[in-house]
Order: C-alpha cells, then sequence, then structure tokens
C-alpha cells in the first residue's frame, strides 16, 4: 500500500479553523461495518452500551511557542501580576514584528530531564529539544527576556547548546529558584496551534485547546477527540454506568509531520512519551475488555501498553528507565496469544517487583492496515488530514471502508481537523 490510497479531497471550507460555540454540540457519526447513526456528542451515551469504558489521554497542552527579540529581548519587559500567558505576547503581532523575533518551539526535554514532570518541575535551568523559526538570527550566545510574577523579576535566558538532525539543544535558565519552568512557560509562552491555523493562539484558544480533564502537563498538540467532552457529556455517561479511564501520552510534534514518503513502512513515528499508573494497569488485568479509546493518543498508549508487556517478558533484564516500543515491534515480538488479562497481570507483577507505581516508557507504534487490535474494541476520533498516519489507524479499523465515511461526513459537511467533528467506530473482533 502506498500514501496515495489514503488520500482524499478536503475543501477548505470543511477545515474547523475555530471550535463549536459549546463543545458537546459538535457532530458525531457512528460506524459498526456501516454508517449507524449521527447525532452529537451530547447525546454520545445513547450510542455506548452498558459496561463499556473510555479511556482518555489527560495529557495536557503546554505553552510550547515561546518568542524572544533578536536584540537578546530586554526590550520585551512585561509587567504581569498574573499567570497570562497571552498578554505576553501580542495575539496581533505583525508580519513585520515577527521578522525581528526568534521563535523556540520545545518539542520534548532531552534526557536527563524526562520523564516529561521532571522537566515542567525544574528549576533554574532545564534542557529541551526545539525547533528555532529565525535560528540564523540568532547571533549571540544567549537570548534573553525579562519579566515579572507576582512583583517577582525574573531574567529567562535561552543558550544553543547543540544541533542534531534538525532540532537544536536549548537551555534555558532562570534566576530565581522557586520558580519551576512550568510556571515560566506559562509566563511567556504561547499555546501551540496546529500549523494549518495559520492565525495567533486567542484567548478561547487558551480554553478550548485544552480538554477539560487536562492534568500532566507535557503535550504540543491537544489529544483533540477529547475536546468534545464536557460535564454533560460526562454526566450523561456516569449515570449510564459507563466508566472513564485516564491513561497519558504527551502529543509530540510528529502528529502534525506529514509523510513525505510513498511507502508509508519509510516513514519515522516519532517517539512519544506515555505513562500509566499501576491501579490502571491492575484494572486492565481484571476488567472484560470493553474498552473504548478517546482519540488515536489513547489508542497507541492502550495498545503499546500490551506490547510493552510481550516485550519486558521476552527482554527481563530490560532497564526500566529506557523502555522503549519501536515502530515495527508489535509486527515482529513473538506473541503466543497470550490474553490482554495475562499481558497485563505480568505488567501488574513486574512493576510490583521493581516497586514502580507508574510506567515511564515511550512508543513509536505505528498501527496501519492489518494491524490486530489486542485492547481496544471502539475509537472516537476527529476527522483527519489526508495522507496521515492517523488515516492509517481509521483503515486498520474500517478498511476501505473509511473512504465511504469520509465522504459521507464531506457531503454532509461534517467539520474536519482539530476542532471539527467525530467519529465513532467499533471493531468488527469486539
Amino acid at each position: 500500500m502506498k500514501m496515495a490510497d489514503f488520500d482524499y479531497d478536503l475543501p477548505d471550507e470543511r477545515i474547523a479553523y475555530t471550535p463549536a460555540a459549546v463543545r458537546s454540540d459538535s457532530n458525531i457519526l457512528v460506524w459498526d461495518q456501516t454508517i449507524i447513526a449521527e447525532g452529537q456528542y451530547k447525546d454520545i451515551a445513547n450510542y455506548i452500551p452498558v459496561g463499556h469504558s473510555l479511556f482518555f489521554n489527560n495529557s495536557k497542552v503546554i505553552a510550547a511557542r515561546i518568542l524572544f527579540d533578536k536584540s537578546n529581548g530586554l526590550n520585551d519587559l512585561e509587567h504581569m501580576p498574573s499567570m497570562d500567558a497571552q498578554k505576553m505576547i501580542d495575539p496581533n503581532l505583525s508580519t513585520n514584528s515577527r521578522q525581528n523575533k526568534i521563535e523556540i518551539f520545545c518539542l520534548e526535554p532531552t534526557a536527563a530531564y524526562t520523564p516529561v514532570q521532571l522537566a515542567m518541575q525544574a528549576t533554574n535551568k532545564v534542557q529541551w529539544k526545539c525547533l528555532v523559526g529565525g535560528a540564523k538570527k540568532w547571533k549571540s550566545e544567549f537570548l534573553q527576556k525579562e519579566l515579572f510574577y507576582d512583583h517577582i523579576r525574573i531574567l529567562l535566558s535561552a543558550k544553543k547548546i547543540a544541533q542534531e538532525e534538525g532540532q537544536f539543544i536549548i537551555e534555558f535558565s532562570w534566576d530565581h529558584p522557586d520558580i519551576v519552568f512550568s510556571e515560566i512557560i506559562a509566563l511567556v509562552g504561547q499555546i501551540p496551534l496546529p500549523p494549518y491555523i495559520q492565525r495567533e493562539a486567542n484567548e478561547t484558544d487558551k480554553d478550548r485547546y485544552q480538554t477539560t480533564y487536562a492534568t500532566t502537563e507535557g503535550s504540543v498538540a491537544a489529544p483533540t477527540a477529547g475536546l468534545h467532552f464536557d460535564e454533560h457529556v460526562f454526566k450523561a455517561l456516569s449515570a449510564k454506568g459507563i466508566d472513564k479511564k485516564f491513561i497519558t501520552l504527551h502529543v509530540g510534534a510528529g502528529t502534525f509531520m506529514p509523510v513525505k514518503v510513498d511507502d508509508f513502512h519509510d516513514h519515522l513515528m516519532h517517539a512519544e512519551f506515555i505513562d500509566v499508573d499501576l491501579q490502571t494497569i491492575e484494572y486492565l488485568a481484571t476488567t472484560s475488555h470493553n474498552v473504548i479509546a478517546v482519540g488515536t493518543t489513547s489508542l497507541r498508549t492502550l495498545e503499546s501498553l500490551y506490547w510493552l508487556a510481550i516485550k519486558i517478558q521476552q527482554q527481563p533484564d530490560i532497564d526500566i528507565n529506557e523502555i522503549k516500543l519501536l515502530q515495527w515491534d508489535a509486527y515482529t515480538l513473538e506473541d503466543k496469544k497470550t490474553s490482554i488479562n495475562e499481558a497485563m497481570q505480568f505488567l501488574k507483577e513486574w512493576m510490583i517487583q521493581k516497586k514502580i507505581n507508574t510506567l515511564f516508557a515511550t512508543t513509536q507504534l505505528m498501527v496501519k492496515p492489518g494491524y490486530q487490535f489486542k485492547i481496544c474494541k471502539g475509537l472516537i476520533t476527529n476527522f483527519h488530514q489526508p495522507k496521515s498516519t492517523l488515516l492509517l489507524i481509521i483503515a486498520a479499523i474500517a478498511g476501505d471502508q473509511w473512504k465511504t465515511v469520509y465522504q459521507h461526513a464531506l457531503a454532509n459537511k461534517y467539520r474536519f481537523l482539530s476542532y471539527g467533528d467525530g467519529c465513532l467506530f467499533w471493531f468488527n473482533h469486539r
């Protein structure tokens, strides 16, 4: 199969550049080997039978875009009595003004500052892998920005440490020991909207490009399937006895990377950080496994757990600080029909033995047509970009029927991409 097989015409008017007025007013299409229902997210509980569990990615989008003045930024002084990132950078920054700026886009912390929570709680300094816009304009050793938080003066500095594979290792440092990095970027950063949204993030985005249940900082893109869930939806799910569980995958900028090769087997998946606590592993070891993933990030996390269990079982001496699921491990690891219960029970016992309450790992799992799902029985997700790895996941679920679903959605004026409408796909093996 070639990426050309996963292309379709997406008119600009079908792309949602702004969110719906109310989260749960977004439309949803339900597919179970064919389109069986259409409605709104506010009614999603009607489409999910009792006894199912919804798994949400609780990762929180960080204000990962930081703008410095190319002349060190010391004339960018702002007095900020509250943690309001949008007031530091003018949302209507002109093109000419941007030409005098250097933008640092934080992708992920370096190994010394992982897991991500360690980087977010760092004091004094931290190192991140970053993209740098206007890198050629960066002539001085440091870029600096002076800011105030609750009348405390803070001097933030950025220094290039190294460059590798198109990315920079940037060391951020600041001169106040009681301020952690998560507070720093909340002061100076901008929420990174998807690159196809060609405008500055505004106050609406600050709230709406974040799920209502986001708690664990670390993503540079929202797990967008969860953007439709609000208090009304959660109350309806709870009233029906449908469980909700939370797992974490920190969405990296790789989610926006286009597939530039003809054969998707030649595409390199970026590693993304996941963490799942022991209680969730125990739940998966004992539940009847009517698991629905809310979003492709939740699906990849859940499916990765199964294969991580198999990998650890086969490599008992694995370093607990270097647990990685590689792109093709799910297709090359020898699996002797291990059940979900067996895999999760093993993982639970291994974590107890190692005295760890949270499994930290990275995953590069590529779900492609032909993949055999192990844990998930359903997926709630948005409509994805043409020729994307996310569309490969839909094809893995629905086969060529993904085309029928997407053609129907286009013809019936569904809204596409991050702020758009969504689907509930049921898998044929449930």
